[in-house]
């Protein structure tokens, strides 16, 4: 069973864009970069917004601004943030992310953080897309050649879940294997890494800390290195909040220190 996940991007188009269009903010409308609306309010945060997340943590080595903007990007989704979303769009793009991986990234939290979430970011997706002359053929195709599949991995990871789960949820286990891990993952619109980095990011986003230990394993096997894995967390304190963060760092440090060097 296959379905072809890519429509969702074009169905949350028809679907949900034209009831949120009146609260999608314009591109530029990043409310960090209106310092004197935060000053009226509070002064501190403004201070903190452009000395310490744009005057220091986006120049930060150890990730590029690339993968900085893959996980704001994804946290942001995650988390149901709409509201910078077009601002960090736009900053996605200048930072060399393109739009069929935007798009991608977009499909691919569906499945990670709800349909629900990937709905609402498709307001803001489309007037960053639009004011940027992004045409359909510039987004990923619905189908057409997949990456190859690691089937001796795929084969180990679905005995293990089918003997988990398979009794009590079928359709889970059946939906894990044929959508996500025979599907979505192999699409290659997004590379590997950086679906890894998506995935990561929205399960520390979330909170959702069973699941790092097997993606994060993954996306270090699919190149994430350790400097990068621990500038990703440092990043995602700010846009996730300290305790998610804080939450993960055990679970980082543990798979950090059993990968062989």
């Amino acid at each position: 069973m296959r379905l072809p996940v890519a429509t969702l991007f074009w169905f949350c188009l028809i679907v949900g864009g034209a009831a949120a269009a009146e609260r999608a903010p314009t591109e530029g409308a990043n409310p960090m970069s209106k310092s004197e609306n935060i000053r009226a309010v509070a002064p501190s945060l403004e201070k903190y917004a452009q000395d310490v997340v744009l005057g220091d943590l986006w120049k930060r080595g150890g990730l590029s601004p690339r993968d900085r903007s893959i996980v704001t990007v994804a946290a942001l989704i995650a988390r149901d943030q709409t509201i910078e979303l077009p601002f960090y769009l736009g900053l996605a793009l200048d930072n060399g992310v393109k739009p069929a991986e935007i798009s991608e990234i977009i499909t691919h939290l569906a499945f990670y953080t709800g349909w629900a979430n990937a709905m609402d970011t498709i307001p803001a997706a489309r007037d960053v897309f639009k004011s940027r002359n992004v045409e359909a053929d510039q987004l990923p195709p619905v189908t057409g050649p997949q990456l190859p599949l690691d089937e001796a991995a795929e084969k180990q990871r679905a005995a293990r879940v089918g003997e988990q789960f398979a009794q009590i949820t079928p359709s889970l286990v059946q939906y894990t294997t044929d959508v996500l891990f025979r599907d979505l993952w192999l699409r290659p619109a997004l590379a590997p890494r950086d679906r890894s980095l998506v995935t990561v990011s929205a399960l520390v986003a979330t909170g959702q800390v069973a699941q790092i230990t097997y993606h994060l394993n993954r996306a270090m096997d699919n190149g994430l290195t350790r400097e990068e894995a621990g500038e990703v967390l440092g990043h995602l304190a700010f846009y996730a909040g300290w305790p998610n963060a804080f939450s993960a760092a055990p679970i980082f440090k543990e798979v950090i220190e059993k990968r062989p060097r």
